[in-house]
């Protein structure tokens, strides 16, 4: 007996230990921030384990007043669920205990009369009831179905049980009361700053702007983008977190695509991969336009402003002043493709007020010149009592100098850039195809001209007049060039032709095959007695023909020798090579007849300033020639200054003005100038660059100051017009 007793003394011990590590684990369920549906569900799986009762079911108040199971444990079990009339007698017992913040303990099969119905207990289980209650209150009920054969102190204490642990129930709703109410201030700053926010101005880029930033950090999701409707067409404006983006990519242009679509249809869209209801051309567009950006989620809602209250009441009011979509809020989730309630509430707030601001700054901005009103505006403060004499003086002022600008003479100059060179150069050309064997010269290197025959003549340049050569008090045609040279002058270059060589050695071949033909005809001529006077004549005239090829070749070998002799490229005139890495850049490079291979100039000599006048200014230049010619009859005077030394300025005169413009790398379409200058006056320096100014004349002080401006004006507007 004694054995019993004490199995029976630990058993108790280990369910009282069991209880408390239940209602243990209660206390941290209530003090933890979990969500709500979890808590109750475990919540009602430790209070049914710790007083081992058959289920359970935890009752809250719905929005529209009534109660709803929140979680349950064995309901059906109770035979609750299938029979209506139960169900009704049950539901007037649950309304009737929520009178009851003590709790309520209902007997099985137990019932009463009241006025609207039969009230009691309908199950053969003993029910526990315990309301939920704060200070504020009545949230809902805890109901325990426990089996009926225990005691009445048991039952009590059943009761007082579950009491303490409907009081920790209040306690999680209390704390899950506060962060709701926590959170919903939070929110309601966030709408509030969001709503100044976009608000502050009346741009429509920057309101969309704004709309877009601001919009994505009250929703919470990835991207936000404000498109706006312009015509029959959506463009987007902003997109968050992008001060600039390429309007021209392929993931703008299909995002523009999809919100014309929606808001031709002024339907929400809100995509999450499924596109089984979708019209046929927004789910094209939807489709191509995720495959591009990878968003799992997509939201596009059209801004259409509301219309006033009284014009909803009257079906054509509404018909006729029915407002059209402004653009679109465009959502989009990257990672996650579920829509949560809370997105779309928020996406609804952000939406109704972004039609209110984007409405607002569309009309300011669409007023009839609205940037000039807005510019007066900024400046209405000049006209104001205090600062209106300032006003009225720098207005005078202004006009004094406006007027000034179009009466007091200056002097007109015309800038050009340029460069100074020698006036005796000459360009070393390539007398024949070829590759460039050989470079004997490098840049720097000086070099002497060739020395002609008595009586040759030359140009200004000292170049050889080729066509003719002076011969006593006759002129012979001259064939070889280089029979007028007595000397030639320092070889530059050599140049390599092979087909010349072949055509050389080939013809040479054919002269000795015609030559020993000949020969052997005359030995044959001359021996033979027996030959016939008919074959004798025959072979003289073959003779004959033979002596003429022989002379055709040797005049064809001659003009190949000269050739050949072209192959060697001499220098011109006495001077100075001025290409740069001349060896490096024709070394074993194949040349043409005619290319530049090389420039000799004279640095002893006189030099000039060539300018490369912009086509558009050389007829003012023509204009002053005419004007000024008899004042300065030996050119327009120019100013000048070096580069190396733009601290002096230095004069000129133009000497002459090519005919025909030419367009040169970095420079444009522009005309030579050539300007004489005193080699004196600088150190020489070749192609230094320069800076110089044609004078042309005088003219008012604002035609000086604005001429590329008028010049600008005439060419591009009024010509244009007229």
């Amino acid at each position: 007996m004694s054995a019993e007793q004490t199995f029976d003394a630990g058993l108790v011990e280990q369910t009282k230990q069991q209880i408390r590590a239940l209602v243990a684990e209660i206390t941290q369920l209530s003090k933890s921030d979990m969500p709500a549906d979890e808590f109750y569900t475990q919540f009602l799986q430790r209070v049914v384990a710790a007083i081992a009762a058959t289920g359970g079911v935890i009752w809250k108040f719905s929005d529209g007043g009534g109660l709803t199971v929140q979680c349950q444990m064995n309901l059906r079990e109770t035979g609750l669920g299938s029979d209506k009339d139960k169900m009704a007698e049950h539901s007037r017992l649950l309304y009737h205990s929520l009178k009851h913040p003590e709790g309520l303990i209902v007997a099985p099969y137990s019932s009463s009369q009241e006025e609207n119905g039969t009230m009691g207990n309908p199950t053969g289980n003993l029910i526990l009831l315990a309301p939920l209650i704060t200070e504020v209150e009545l949230v809902g009920l805890v109901e325990i179905f426990q089996r009926p054969d225990a005691p009445a102190n048991t039952q009590k204490g059943y009761l007082r049980f579950l009491v303490q642990m409907a009081a920790l129930a209040v306690d999680f709703i209390k704390s899950e009361q506060l962060r709701h109410f926590a959170d919903r201030q939070l929110l309601w700053n966030q709408i509030e700053e969001f709503a100044r926010t976009i608000h502050e101005g009346l741009d429509p880029r920057q309101t969309a702007y704004t709309i877009a930033n601001e919009g994505r950090r009250l929703i919470g999701c990835d991207r936000v983008s404000v498109a706006i409707r312009r015509g029959n067409r959506c463009r987007i404006e902003a997109v968050s977190g992008q001060d600039l983006f390429d309007k021209r990519s392929n993931t703008v242009r299909l995002l523009n695509k999809l919100a014309t679509a929606v808001v031709s249809v002024e339907e929400p869209l809100w995509y999450t991969g499924d596109t089984t209801n979708l019209a046929p051309q927004v789910e094209k567009i939807i489709d191509e336009y995720a495959d591009e950006s990878h968003s799992k989620a997509v939201i596009v809602i059209p801004l259409i402003p509301e219309m006033r209250e009284e014009d909803k009441e009257d079906y054509k009011k509404r018909q006729d002043k029915k407002k059209k979509p402004l653009g679109a809020l465009i959502v989009e989730q990257i990672e996650n493709s579920a829509i949560q309630s809370r997105l779309r509430q928020r996406v609804e707030i952000v939406q109704k007020h972004s039609t209110v601001a984007l409405e607002n700054s569309l009309d300011h901005n669409s007023l009839f010149l609205m940037p000039v009103w807005r510019t007066i505006g900024r400046w209405s403060w000049v006209v104001k009592a205090r600062t209106l004499p300032k006003t009225i003086l720098v207005l005078l002022v202004l006009l004094v100098a406006i007027v000034a600008m179009f009466v007091f003479p200056y002097k007109f100059e015309v800038e050009a850039e340029g460069r100074l060179m020698p006036v005796l150069r000459q360009e070393i050309f390539a007398n024949i195809d070829g590759d460039v064997s050989e470079v004997l010269v490098h840049h720097g290197d000086t070099v002497s001209g060739p020395v002609y025959r008595p009586g040759v003549r030359l140009d200004e340049k000292k170049r050889p007049i080729l066509d003719t050569q002076v011969s006593g008090s006759t002129e012979m045609r001259v064939i070889d060039p280089w029979a007028i040279i007595e000397k030639q002058g320092t070889k530059l270059a050599t140049l390599r032709n092979i087909d010349l060589r072949t055509q050389i050695v080939k013809l040479n071949g054919d002269i000795n095959r015609t030559r020993q033909e000949c020969s052997a005809i005359e030995q044959m001529l001359s021996q033979e007695r027996t030959l016939s006077q008919e074959d004798r004549i025959r072979q003289q005239g073959r003779v004959a023909e033979l002596r003429r090829q022989l002379e055709a070749y040797h005049a064809e070998l001659f003009l190949l020798r000269v050739k050949q002799r072209s192959l060697d490229v001499y220098a011109p005139c006495d001077g100075v090579v001025i290409t740069f890495d001349v060896r490096e850049k024709l070394t074993n490079r194949p040349v043409q007849r005619g290319q530049v291979l090389m420039e000799v100039a004279d640095p002893t000599g006189e030099w000039e300033v060539e300018l490369f006048m912009p086509e558009n200014r050389i007829g003012v230049i023509r204009e002053a020639e005419k004007k000024l010619g008899e004042q300065y009859s030996e050119g327009l005077p120019v100013t000048y200054i070096l580069a190396s030394a733009p601290e002096k300025k230095l004069k000129g005169r133009i000497k002459e003005i090519h005919r025909t413009a030419e367009v040169r790398p970095e420079k444009g379409c522009t005309v030579l100038i050539k300007v004489a200058i005193d080699k004196d006056d600088i150190q020489p320096n070749i192609g230094a660059t320069v800076s110089g100014k044609v004078y042309c004349g005088e003219k008012p002080i604002g035609y000086v100051w604005f001429y590329d401006l008028f010049a600008f004006i005439r060419q591009k507007i009024l010509f244009r017009w007229l």
